[in-house]
This record gives C-alpha cells, structure tokens and sequence, in this order.
C-alpha cells in the first residue's frame, strides 16, 4: 500500500487549514528523461527543500524530486510547534552518549529553533515565528521533576530561556484542569509549517535549484556517481539526500527497518475573537503536554484553535477524523464542548525507537536523515542545512547526529506494526495511572 496516496489524492494537498489559506505555488514540471546535477534530492520537504536551498547557495547543481507536491507530507500538515532541543530531554541524552556529546546536541537543537526563526524574517517566507511553548504535565506527581529539570538546565547549560511554572501559573496560561504545572521555554516559538516549506521552495528556486513535483522515485542505483529514477526521468548525481522521513516506503529497506511511518492527526476550530482565544491559551504560546501520545495546540494568526492528539499505526487514517481529535480536546478543554470544527486532517510522520533523528551514510555519497519523531520543524529544516555542510566537506554536525545509535525495530519493516500498537497501548495505561 502507498502511503502517497492511500488517504490523499494524486497531485494535491489535504483538505487542511494551511492549504486552503495558503497562496500555494503554481506547480512545478514532472522531471522528464535524463538529468544531470551535482545532488539528487529526494522529497520536498523541510529536510529536502532546506537541503536545496543550501546546497545552491554554495553553487551545487541541485534537482529535488518530489512524489507529489512541495510541502505536501508532514510538513505541511504539522502542528507548527518549533522546539528547541532535541526530542529527549538532555539528561537522558547524558545517560545515552555521555554529557560531551549530549551537550553538542543541545547546541544543535537550539540551532535549529535559530534557523527557523531566521528563515521566518525572509520576504519569502509568509509566516512569522511567534515565541513560546508552554510544556504541561497532565499529573500532579510530574511537577517535582520539572524543578529539577529547569534547576539542570540553567546551571549545567546557561539556558536562561526556560523557567519553572507552577501549577497556578500554568492554569494562567492555559485554561484547562487537565494540568498540574510545567516549564516555559521562549527559545521556542511556533509558526505555519506549510508557509514555512513554500517558503523554502521559493528561496530553493531563486537560489538556482530546479524542483520537480509528480516525480516519484523508483529506484536509486547506488556508485558513484549514483543514478535515481523515476517513470519518465534518469538523474545522474554526485551525491543523493534522502529526506522522505515517514513516507520513505521501501524505497530503503535498511533506512525502513529504523524509521516507522505513524499517523497523527490536527483539528481546526471555527475562528476566535481575540478576547475567546485569551480565554483558552494567553499570550499566543503554544502548548504540548507530557502524554506519550502528546497533546499539542496552538492558535493561528486568525484565532482559531489548532488541536493535534491521536496517533494510529496503520496505513489507513479513520473515518471520523474530527471525532477522534474532539475526545482528547474536550479533554483538556470541557469548556469547548459546543465549538465547532470546520477542518480536521491527518499526516504521516516518521519515529525512531529511541525517538532521536536517524542520520546515516549510504556507500559514501548518499545521506539520510529521516525519523524526527515530531520534532521535525526545527530539526528537520536545520538537517537540510547539515547536509549540504556535510556535502561541501564540512561533518562535523552531521557526525554528531549521526553517532546517536538508531536500532531496527523488532521484526522490522514487515512486523513492526503490531508491536509497536502494543507497546502504545501499554504507554497509553501508564499515562492515565
């Protein structure tokens, strides 16, 4: 089954908010016969379209690949939220690979959040970054550890960007009983994600990068140079970026077997007026709580709520897309029990078992960096970045992704899905103890 095209269409975008208020780019050509480029890059996401935009701002040859259209993937469909960091908090990256490395991370993951926050200054880029993430924990038992966590932070790593909040603080905040407290972090923002990548493609174009939409990759034959082939087109390359992330497929069974597709799902409300939206969420901060199936919302630039929660781990998204994302709003929200949705979609983002960003080498010229398990805003835009350093002889942030260890998943490609539901269900007893 084809996760291109299993819930969408061919050549279109969902049904979803940012597309249908989006100034969407005329469409771009299918690549057709044979091409020649300095690098191949393979989907036209956050990871591929920052890869291109980079990589012709340093003079390389560029041809991007996408299946369907730019921003099409999780990218377009997210919830905006732009972390700092990494997805694991620093003291388990400690117990991971030690403070050296867990502390370049850091480093790394706050890049990422600049990045972002630089790209949203450009004319190209129709979205503005709006600073803070409020992170909730939903028992009360939880609040101990974010003192420790705020006190690690600011005396371990200088971060003076993130502060404790109590639990009557957080409640100013957000207007909801569901939580118990939690940590502020203004290096972190949110944005639009589609106006973000259609932004990206804008500047990857004017940089001298040539895209291609309708092109999905059939094969890639590995050497150098490497040849990636679509239905109508051959494109020889020096080098070739993998920046597929969920919807990777069995394009790479060996990138496969580490990097699961799940689906998550996004609701939007009706619009606000601003004194209803200050009701519910102050100060236009983003909120994503401590559930393992994570709860994030956010309002946009014209008042409505945007909810994303719920998460299935087959290819199909359900029927009743709406229904499903309403249980978890009215949730935190009872007090919106009468609001009305007039969008709801769902997306395809790609996990790791360890839910760090899977980056590799391939036979020397073929990199991959996939698996952002929900961080990918920030993280995925700051690879394409990495990647063309890395391309123009420059590792060093690549090398450091890189040597966080990223393990198959038990069975695989072919059975990792009905473990992985049970694993889920077991994490989603534990956060309702």
């Amino acid at each position: 089954m084809d996760l291109l095209t299993v819930n969408d269409r061919p050549g279109e975008y969902p049904r979803s908010y940012y597309a249908d208020t989006a100034a969407l780019l005329d469409r771009f050509p299918a690549a057709a016969g044979d091409l020649d480029c300095d690098v191949c890059v393979v989907g036209g996401g956050f990871t591929g379209l920052s890869t291109a935009y980079h990589l012709a701002q340093r003079g390389y040859d560029v041809v991007l690949l996408e299946a369907q259209r730019v921003g099409f993937g999780a990218s377009g469909r997210n919830g905006g939220q732009v972390a700092r960091g990494q997805r694991r908090d620093q003291e388990d990256l400690e117990a991971m690979v030690g403070d050296t490395h867990a502390r370049a991370l850091w480093d790394i993951g706050c890049q990422a959040a600049d990045l972002v926050r630089d790209l949203c200054a450009k004319d190209e880029v129709h979205t503005d970054f709006q600073r803070g993430i409020l992170h909730t924990v939903h028992r009360a038992r939880d609040h101990a550890h974010n003192h420790a966590y705020v006190a690690h932070m600011q005396d371990k790593y200088g971060d003076d960007q993130i502060r404790l909040m109590s639990p009557e603080a957080c409640r100013e905040i957000v207007n909801s009983p569901a939580y118990h407290g939690g940590t502020l972090d203004m290096g972190a923002g949110h944005v639009n994600p589609l106006e973000l990548v259609l932004g990206l493609a804008r500047l990857a174009v004017q940089a001298g990068a040539r895209i291609f939409e309708g092109s999905k990759v059939t094969a890639i034959d590995e050497g150098d140079p490497a040849y990636v082939k679509t239905d109508t087109a051959k494109i020889k390359a020096r080098y070739v970026v993998l920046g597929c992330n969920g919807y990777l497929g069995t394009m790479h069974k060996h990138v496969a077997a580490r990097v699961m597709p799940i689906n998550n799902f996004v609701v939007s409300t009706k619009p606000m007026t601003p004194e209803a939206q200050d009701q519910i969420i102050r100060n236009n901060y983003a909120v994503a709580d401590s559930k393992f199936v994570v709860n994030y919302f956010r309002f946009s630039e014209d008042h409505r709520l945007l909810f994303g929660g719920t998460e299935t781990y087959g290819y199909k998204f359900p029927k009743d897309i709406a229904g499903a994302v309403r249980k978890p709003l009215l949730e935190i929200f009872p007090q919106l029990k009468d609001v009305e949705i007039d969008h709801a979609w769902g997306g395809t983002l790609g996990i790791t078992m360890n839910r760090m960003p899977h980056y590799e080498r391939i036979g020397g010229n073929i990199l991959t960096m996939s698996g952002f398990s929900g961080s990918g805003v920030a993280l995925a835009t700051l690879s394409g970045q990495i990647a063309a350093e890395t391309i123009a002889g420059q590792a060093e942030r690549f090398d450091t992704m890189a040597g966080v260890p990223t393990y198959p998943f038990p069975g695989g490609a072919a059975f990792r899905s009905p473990l992985l539901v049970l694993a889920m269900l077991w994490y989603s007893l534990r956060d309702k103890l």
